[in-house]
């Protein structure tokens, strides 16, 4: 018995490495799994092309806008949708914010490198010059507080890669769900590899962000800083959305004496493969305002499943989110199998022994993920 079946066969996810090593996937194989995976990233696949626009829209036309009370209308404000947004009966941008702001806070990958060096406080001072030049009270304000306009600048940048990524995930989804109507894709490795594939084609995107300020163009990111869609935010999105996450308020006592939250940002574990569906629909819990704008474009095979459930529509938003997760299960599955050092049926023993250590370090952070509730 070699040393590697022996690590592989002790560690509580072991049946999980054995599985990706012989090209099955995390999320079962099922016809319900592929229509739910399928159909809530249909669904989620609309969400996201609204709020990647407007990610867009507010880093490229309300830059440095102190109180931008308008930067939910994409530039498009009337009486008709200002009486919708305050009623409600709208998407739930304030999500993709927090998304944002999760990404901002928790960092990671080159942009956040980035948005630290001395070549972009050199090119934001350009841009806060430009935009500040005539309001005197900004200018005094920036005297005051010299790193407070950077920071801005700093969410801007945020702003506009989480909205250059999510531009390519919702092609991504919209495309699988085209797929699976032509029943091209029909298991759940078909997902896998579809999302996989687009994530590879994607790799090398690069993510650029300048502003238009009276006529000329500041290049805040420029392409010569060589940031790329794959290390430097669709790696680091995960790691903050998937994984880490933000402690729900209301769920958990903030209260450093209490010791809920854990005190170091490396441990936490408030992401989307650990949250538990059931507060889904609570104040304050960031994704409720997801799973409300996905139910307004699921697929009609998909609220059949729902409908047919135990409690039917009553509970659709905690069903909705069961679906995303096994959903984003599948994503980081293909996240995994897209980062391997080596092919995963590699016959190399020196390969197999760095593809084993690699999936042991993603399977430790699975084990108190909601893993074992979707596979059941």
């Amino acid at each position: 018995m070699t040393i590697t079946t022996l690590k592989c066969r002790t560690h509580p996810l072991a049946a999980y490495i054995n599985r990706l090593k012989a090209g099955e996937t995390l999320v079962p194989d099922t016809a319900e799994n592929v229509a739910e995976v399928v159909g809530i990233l249909k669904s989620y696949g609309v969400v996201l092309d609204a709020y990647y626009r407007n990610l867009l829209y507010i880093a490229d036309h309300q830059f440095l806008v102190l109180f931008p009370f308008f930067k939910y209308f994409n530039g498009d404000i009337s009486l008709k949708k200002l009486m919708l947004h305050w009623w409600h009966d709208r998407i739930n941008f304030e999500y993709a914010e927090y998304c944002m702001k999760t990404m901002l806070w928790h960092g990671g990958g080159g942009l956040d490198a980035y948005l630290d060096s001395q070549e972009f406080i050199d090119r934001s001072q350009q841009a806060i010059q430009a935009k500040i030049k005539d309001n005197f009270l900004i200018r005094g304000l920036h005297s005051l507080f010299p790193d407070f306009l950077p920071e801005q600048v700093r969410q801007q940048a945020y702003y506009s890669a989480l909205g250059q990524f999510w531009q390519v995930m919702s092609e991504m989804f919209l495309t699988l769900s085209d797929r699976y109507d032509l029943r091209e894709i029909e298991t759940i490795p078909q997902v896998v590899a579809h999302i996989r594939d687009g994530l590879v084609a994607a790799a090398n995107n690069p993510i650029t962000y300048a502003v238009k300020i009276e006529n000329q163009v500041y290049e805040i990111i420029p392409k010569s800083v060589g940031l790329t869609f794959l290390p430097d935010v669709a790696i680091p999105y995960v790691e903050a959305v998937f994984f880490r996450g933000t402690p729900f308020l209301g769920t958990v006592s903030f209260n450093a004496q209490a010791q809920q939250i854990p005190p170091e940002q490396a441990r936490f574990e408030y992401g989307a493969l650990y949250a538990d569906p059931l507060p889904i629909g609570g104040g304050g819990i960031p994704p409720t305002l997801l799973m409300q704008d996905m139910r307004h474009y699921l697929p009609d095979y998909l609220l059949n499943i729902y409908r047919h459930s135990l409690r039917g529509e009553d509970n659709l938003r905690v069903q909705i989110c069961q679906s995303f997760q096994k959903s984003m299960f599948c994503v980081t599955n293909a996240t995994i199998v897209g980062l391997a050092p080596y092919p995963l049926d590699t016959s190399d023993a020196a390969q197999q022994q760095a593809n084993q250590v690699y999936l042991e370090k993603w399977m430790d952070r699975f084990i108190t993920s909601r893993l074992l509730e979707v596979n059941k």
